[in-house]
């Protein structure tokens, strides 16, 4: 897919109401009411925000995705788009997921055209509430990414993140239902891309089509 169509299709759904992510919710064997209630149970979540990012590399779209490292944490050796907590100085959410992009990939910011925002996700284990922004840019400028944040960036063709084959089935232990369920999950690149992040793909590639 050119860099030029995405953004069309982006600019033209984004217009429209978000699909959300029961759909997506529902494969993985429980729905909406489970995230609810745990959210209502948990102290007031964290304001978070991420950015999936389209660009253009050799003549095609692509989006980038990065390998978190493993550390004693809720998201360690985890797939996920740049991002993270609100901090004080942030204007906004967008600009916290600019800030985060530009901190952990090395790459400046300034260019990105953010066209819109998807359907916030609620994460139990981190408490958080994650508002993804869907931006593009021509050129990303070189990545250094961050070490300490970043153990390998992910840049995905999007014909590849569009395709049906991509979306497989595997068991995974769920904390917020106390069992191991058969989950849903995005092959990319053969990486595993599943939970909050995979929920956000979801919506995109609905956007997208």
């Amino acid at each position: 897919m050119k860099l030029e169509e995405a953004e069309q299709r982006l600019r033209d759904a984004l217009r429209r109401p978000l699909p959300g992510h029961d759909a997506f919710l529902e494969l993985s064997g429980y729905k909406r009411p489970d995230l609810d209630a745990a959210r209502r149970s948990d102290p007031p979540p964290r304001s978070s925000a991420v950015l999936a990012l389209i660009y253009e590399k050799h003549a095609q779209a692509h989006i980038l995705l990065m390998l978190r490292p493993e550390y004693a944490g809720a998201h360690s050796g985890q797939v996920a788009f740049p991002g993270g907590r609100r901090e004080e100085n942030d204007a906004d959410l967008m600009a916290t997921a600019l800030r985060e992009y530009s901190e952990e990939t090395g790459a400046s910011a300034g260019s990105i055209d953010v066209l819109g925002e998807l359907t916030p996700v609620y994460i139990p284990p981190s408490r958080s509430l994650v508002s993804p922004f869907v931006g593009i840019v021509a050129e990303t400028g070189p990545f250094v990414p961050d070490e300490r944040e970043v153990a390998e960036l992910i840049e995905a063709p999007l014909e590849l993140v569009l395709r049906d084959d991509i979306l497989k089935r595997r068991e995974q232990h769920i904390a917020i239902m106390g069992r191991s369920v058969e989950i849903p999950y995005f092959d990319v690149m053969g990486h595993v891309v599943w939970g909050a992040t995979a929920m956000m793909l979801a919506e995109l590639r609905l956007l997208l089509r």
